[in-house]
């Protein structure tokens, strides 16, 4: 009976992968994981965004990879040991994409109580993608909103 109030107290229980980038820790929900790779050589497009790192050939398709610190201004990224690209399967059913990230953390389980959603009096740089900030033993996550990742590249790859 404690444990099934407990889990009532958290709201519905959800798994993230915790990337870092920088100092900074951040929360994909874990169902839009399809893969993780280490970093590998992606082919540049000419005339392409910034943040646009290239594209790779994920099992056969060629699939777009973003460096996910530029796209929130936190600046070109230094490729370690650890440096990996996951490769994300957005909800609306469209291609999968890759993000470089600095590395992966951990899998960290929240429940939706633990989740503060953002509002419009905190300003952050990276505000447009993060749907809120959870609340772990080790301080918190900023959790990652990849559809509006994904909406931004398609609208930004539209107008080329």
């Amino acid at each position: 009976m404690d444990a099934l109030r407990d889990t009532t107290d958290v709201g519905e229980l959800i798994q993230y992968i915790v990337i870092k980038l920088g100092n900074e820790r951040y929360g994909i929900p874990i169902r839009y994981i399809d893969n993780i790779v280490k970093m590998q050589k992606v082919t540049r497009v000419p005339k392409a965004e910034p943040y646009l790192k290239g594209v790779i050939n994920i099992r056969g398709d060629i699939g777009p990879v973003m460096s996910l610190r530029i796209k929130i201004e936190m600046g070109e990224e230094e490729v370690t040991e650890d440096t990996c690209i996951l490769i994300l399967r957005p909800e609306s059913g469209n291609e999968l994409f890759g993000i470089i990230v600095d590395a992966v953390d951990r899998v960290l389980t929240l429940g939706t109580n633990n989740i503060e959603k953002l509002t419009g009096g905190k300003a952050r740089k990276d505000a447009n993608f993060i749907s809120g900030v959870g609340k772990y033993e080790d301080g918190l996550v900023s959790i990652l909103d990849i559809e509006a990742l994904e909406m931004d590249n398609e609208k930004k790859e539209k107008k080329e």
